[in-house]
């Protein structure tokens, strides 16, 4: 049996389709889970009771549990226990534009950034669609409120979890699932190249980032090792071909960290690398944890300076959550 919420609209029309009934039920279902959040399929009054029957013999709806949550200034953190025992995290962000969730995507992460503590668990496996899903939906009965827009970029690789997250985003932004607008959505990647050339081909208007981090290949090699697979060289030649594709402006990320890749001459070199793209610069403090060495940048205003004087549009990542290690590289799913 499957999870109801793994599937999307089509997989849903496709269902009814091939049991003989109408596919406008698929609508009908998404407004029961994500208009009425009613979660159990018996009480689907719209539809026939044997097709509810066939239903619960063929799906279930089971939650991931909210195991434990810690508030800051403007954030929450939520640690989600999975059915499996497996533990995972997710950050509520309230913005002057409204409630941000940043979701994780895996249980652990293999990318090895020397500088995330996210990446010190070793991929674990992939999390299912409705693990995604269900991130938000608790999160949302949780506060009483909707959520205005989701960045995946919490524990793992989306893209080194593809499919299943491409269909969390079908789902999430369908006007019947849980309507959050595409340009709302972002996912971020660290430069898994194949990927974001499949990424390309698709027809959402959902928002890119890549994680880029430093400016030349010796830096990168040596905080990312994913950069002696696809080096910056590959990765931008991707990302050129999106943005000639799609349209769409790119976020780099670029965390600061001090003495490694945030001085003046850094900066320059990112501005030669970036010049002509049409990409800004998400300039992230680094947040410090007591397992790894490094430390925030006290150059960040001259590194943005920098940058915009050499015409690079260039914002820095307001703070949230160190406090309660839940700001950007800090999240780990630690068991209670």
């Amino acid at each position: 049996m499957t999870n109801l919420f793994n599937l999307n609209i089509l997989d849903l029309e496709n269902y009814f389709l091939k049991n003989g009934e109408k596919k406008f039920k698929a609508t009908q279902v998404f407004e029961w889970l994500y208009l009425h959040k009613e979660y159990d399929i018996n009480n689907f009054s719209n539809l026939k009771i044997a097709l509810r029957e066939k239903m619960l013999q063929d799906f279930k709806i089971n939650f991931i549990k909210i195991k434990k949550k810690e508030s800051g200034s403007l954030v929450k953190k939520y640690l989600f226990e999975l059915n499996d025992g497996n533990y995972v995290e997710a950050v509520l962000m309230e913005h002057d534009y409204g409630l941000s969730v940043c979701i994780s995507s895996e249980v652990g992460c293999n990318m090895g950034c020397k500088f995330c503590e996210s990446g010190r668990l070793k991929k674990v496996r992939n999390l299912e669609t409705y693990e995604m899903v269900e991130q938000i939906i608790l999160i949302e009965n949780d506060i009483g409120q909707k959520i205005q827009s989701v960045v995946v970029m919490g524990i793992g690789e989306p893209f080194d979890n593809y499919d299943n997250v491409i269909n969390f985003v079908k789902i999430i932004n369908h006007p019947k699932g849980l309507a959050i607008g595409a340009r709302h959505i972002t996912i971020s990647t660290c430069g898994l190249v194949p990927k974001i050339e499949e990424f390309s081909n698709l027809p959402l208007q959902v928002n890119l980032a890549l994680s880029l981090h430093a400016p030349n290949d010796v830096i990168r090699n040596k905080i990312m090792p994913i950069n002696k697979v696809y080096n910056i060289s590959q990765v931008l030649t991707a990302i050129d071909n999106y943005i000639a594709k799609t349209n769409r402006r790119v976020t780099i990320e670029y965390v600061m960290l001090k003495g490694v890749n945030d001085t003046k001459d850094n900066a320059i070199e990112l501005a030669k690398l970036l010049k002509g793209k049409n990409v800004y610069v998400n300039l992230i403090p680094y947040n410090e944890t007591n397992n790894i060495e490094f430390q925030k940048s006290t150059n960040i205003k001259e590194f943005k300076d920098t940058l915009m004087s050499l015409g690079i549009n260039a914002t820095v990542r307001k703070e949230f959550g160190s406090g309660i290690s839940a700001a950007c590289g800090q999240l780990r799913s630690k068991e209670v």
